[in-house]
């Protein structure tokens, strides 16, 4: 099957471990050419994205919040993760299919970004299985997805409000996740912090990837960067960057003095 199609088909469907099967299977596609002619056609968001009836979905100020210090603390702790994992499975797939008119090797970021995300999700709802809970025990937000509705139509404002945005929160959040964890000290603790080793290290990349095609297309429409993401950040309410910033994630990630500056001025 056409790659990109293969998105979308991995994109369509709601259960977790046939939608990482077939994210990996379209991903292991992409590793020979991909075709860039348009697949989009009249009616094909259909059943896009395809979510499990599991987990209930409530604003984000209403997930549950427990202390890590219990056994169904971390595993709410983890659940979220594994939700903010499978959303990106999602968006990486989206972001493969949904935009016609790009650079094979920008499928081909996105297709890879997809499988890893596939493995991230795997990780962890191995290890929540081990704790005794599944995936759709706990609630889950959908903040991720709701930028990705926002930028359906601007591929230039997906790559600058979802991977360089809220993906890139990730590498603000994991290190203070795991230093709550590792106080904890448990075996499965120690467990998950190993887990958010491998995370961290593959959500550099991803959002790098984000920073690359961001400015790869603001030179390609003659945009500047920097002040063009500040009109995208304003036109689609993108959430207020909260301090502290892991700057050395994010400068390996791409971002450039000029904004790590900025930001540590926040």
């Amino acid at each position: 099957m056409h790659s990109r199609l293969g998105a979308l088909a991995a994109l369509r469907l709601t259960d977790p471990d046939l939608k990482v099967a077939a994210t990996r299977a379209a991903a292991q596609s992409a590793l020979h050419s991909i075709p860039t002619e348009p697949v989009r056609t009249e009616g094909d968001e259909t059943a896009v994205p395809g979510r499990p009836e599991r987990p209930l979905r409530v604003c984000a100020t209403a997930v549950e919040k427990r202390s890590p210090f219990t056994t169904e603390g971390r595993a709410a702790l983890i659940h979220s993760i594994c939700h903010i994992e499978f959303n990106a499975i999602n968006l990486a797939l989206d972001a493969a299919w949904r935009f016609d008119g790009m650079p094979e090797a920008y499928y081909r970021d996105w297709l890879r970004v997809a499988d890893e995300e596939a493995q991230h999700f795997t990780m962890l709802h191995d290890h929540l299985r081990g704790m005794g809970y599944s995936y759709g025990d706990f609630t889950g937000h959908d903040g991720l997805w709701n930028m990705c509705e926002k930028t359906r139509d601007d591929v230039v404002a997906r790559m600058a409000l979802v991977p360089r945005t809220l993906e890139a929160r990730g590498l603000d959040a994991t290190p203070l996740i795991q230093a709550k964890l590792r106080r904890v000290n448990t075996p499965d603790a120690l467990a998950a912090c190993a887990i958010l080793d491998i995370i961290l290290r593959d959500e550099v990349g991803h959002v790098a990837i984000g920073n690359r095609w961001y400015r790869w297309l603001c030179e390609r429409e003659g945009l500047d960067p920097i002040a063009h993401y500040r009109v995208l950040y304003r036109r689609h309410e993108a959430p207020r960057l909260r301090a502290p910033f892991n700057l050395e994630a994010r400068a390996l990630a791409g971002f450039t003095d000029e904004e790590l500056q900025a930001l540590s001025r926040a």
